[in-house]
């Protein structure tokens, strides 16, 4: 053992974040025997994504079925794409249910972690000016809770209300207002619909084109929720009609985009409810994707394109020039006077102030948020960073497939805990993936995104986020089973487990 300054942190394991992902690692933390750890968050309850997002019409964008933890499966869903109250209902329960509440410190903010090399363990200090210790970090702050600010001349001279999407101000009244919403992405698409006939008019700034595919939803009625609480099987059939939906909908056909047909059947189906959905062809028109389905989310909804097919609605395309105290000016010189301005423009997800949400400082000050600048963003199976031991994250680079968050969720807590099952049986402190493993798993990443739908010439035209500054996407390129098996079998080998200091806690 190393000659080190003995040190005592205050919990084994903290988690940042109350949403899904901390709420998912900390119930199989406690599975696995792991008491002592903290949960901390900056928002006054849990859900994360779904405590901060209360718009109208929000809704989860898969089915319900895939968008749950496997070992908690609902029978209370009200209809095959639940409501975003019943997704925050959700979280309550789990949380309620596993014996969490207790463990949460709420309006907690990270402002920066420092690694303390003396005592292999992680200094979190808040915007309190508090400073919490644990062995362990584990970041799962998500990407859809931390707003995007539109970068347009005058957003802040605007006279009348403002609100981010994922900031709903439940107080403004929008009957009979004008209102102008700058976006047309997955929280646009519902919004957009269940306020428009509610507004005197609405004018939609479109950017860029969704491809929106019909979404196969429906009401739940009694005897379904009856047959899903009852009878043995029928959870899990429902999941695995659902996660195959899923599975095909965008992993299969994002990642195998050369080899399988899979998106262009998706194309003809988005193409064909268009044709349905709006009668007028130049709007139509404006409404048709350029680019290859995948390149960027796509939506799925029954009565967003329709909407444009309504009085009171107006879809703009012109690029927005400025906004002014009483509206919006096109470049062109358009007006659009408003009452209400809705900035329905998404988060900040694989980038700065992101990811993750507060500063992290690793063995010898070593700067993530710089280091990932200058290397490009990577992470190994989208867990662990060499030079940053004992912290890992859930939803890192080159992690995520683009199937349920849920799925991931558990995927990269199986991968954590192996590695904590392991320090503790070796009663090691520090656990810390090897350079060469990160490096040759970035090396694969990058081998095998050659058949991605997102290297095809189309996708320049998306302005999708999932293009990272360096031109990167940073999704995990393959199936959701293979990640999954790899998440189980991936070579321990890889890290390495150190005995720096002594904790009683890590034995």
């Amino acid at each position: 053992m190393s000659e080190q300054t003995t040190r005592s942190a205050d919990y084994e394991v903290i988690i940042v974040g109350a949403g899904f992902s901390g709420i998912g690692a900390a119930i199989k933390l406690r599975e696995d025997g792991f008491e002592d750890f903290l949960i901390v968050d900056d928002a006054d309850g849990v859900g994360g994504t779904w405590h901060w997002n209360t718009y109208p019409g929000i809704a989860v964008d898969i089915p319900s079925f895939s968008y749950q933890f496997s070992f908690e499966q609902s029978p209370e869903w009200s209809r095959v794409y639940a409501p975003g109250r019943e997704l925050a209902a959700y979280a309550e329960h789990c949380t309620d249910k596993y014996g969490l509440r207790q463990r949460i410190r709420f309006r907690t903010t990270i402002s920066d972690a420092e690694f303390d090399a003396n005592g292999d363990l992680w200094r979190l200090r808040t915007t309190d000016g508090d400073e919490l210790t644990a062995r362990y970090v584990i970041a799962a702050t998500g990407v859809l809770t931390r707003p995007k600010l539109p970068d347009i001349p005058g957003v802040e001279s605007f006279a009348g209300r403002t609100m981010h999407t994922s900031r709903w101000d439940h107080s403004a009244d929008l009957r009979g207002k004008r209102v102008a919403i700058i976006g047309t992405g997955a929280s646009a698409i519902q919004v957009i619909p269940s306020i428009a006939p509610d507004v005197e008019r609405l004018v939609v700034f479109q950017r860029t084109p969704i491809w929106c595919l019909p979404r196969p939803d429906a009401t739940l009625p009694p005897p379904v929720r009856w047959a899903l609480r009852h009878l043995p099987g029928g959870p899990t059939l429902a999941r695995l009609a659902s996660q195959a939906f899923v599975e095909l909908t965008f992993p299969l056909s994002a990642h195998y985009y050369s080899t399988l047909p899979l998106a262009k059947l998706g194309e003809r189906s988005g193409r064909a409810h268009l044709r349905k959905q709006v009668r007028d062809p130049a709007i139509r028109d404006k409404l048709t994707p350029r680019y290859a389905l995948g390149c960027k989310r796509p939506g799925f909804s029954n009565d967003y394109l329709a909407t444009f097919n309504r009085d009171n609605v107006l879809l703009e395309t012109d690029p927005i020039a400025e906004i002014t105290p009483t509206g919006v000016r096109t470049r062109t010189g358009a007006i659009h006077e408003a009452d209400v301005l809705i900035l329905a423009t998404g988060f900040k997800v694989m980038e700065a102030g992101n990811m993750p949400t507060f500063a992290l400082r690793g063995v010898d000050g070593l700067d993530l948020e710089k280091w990932w600048d200058e290397n490009r963003l990577q992470a190994y199976e989208g867990v662990s960073v060499p030079g940053f031991p004992n912290f890992f994250s859930i939803i890192g680079p080159y992690g995520y497939n683009g199937s349920s968050y849920f799925t991931l969720i558990e995927m990269q807590t199986h991968h954590i805990l192996r590695l904590l099952r392991h320090a503790r049986r070796k009663r090691v402190t520090r656990v810390e993936v090897t350079r060469a493993a990160n490096e040759r798993y970035f090396r694969e990443m990058l081998d095998r995104r050659a058949g991605q739908v997102f290297w095809q010439d189309s996708c320049t035209l998306a302005n999708s986020y999932y293009f990272d500054k360096n031109g990167d996407v940073p999704l995990r390129p393959m199936s959701t089973v293979e990640a999954a098996w790899r998440a189980a079998h991936f070579d321990l080998g890889d890290y390495r487990f150190e005995s720096g200091a002594t904790d009683a806690r890590a034995s």
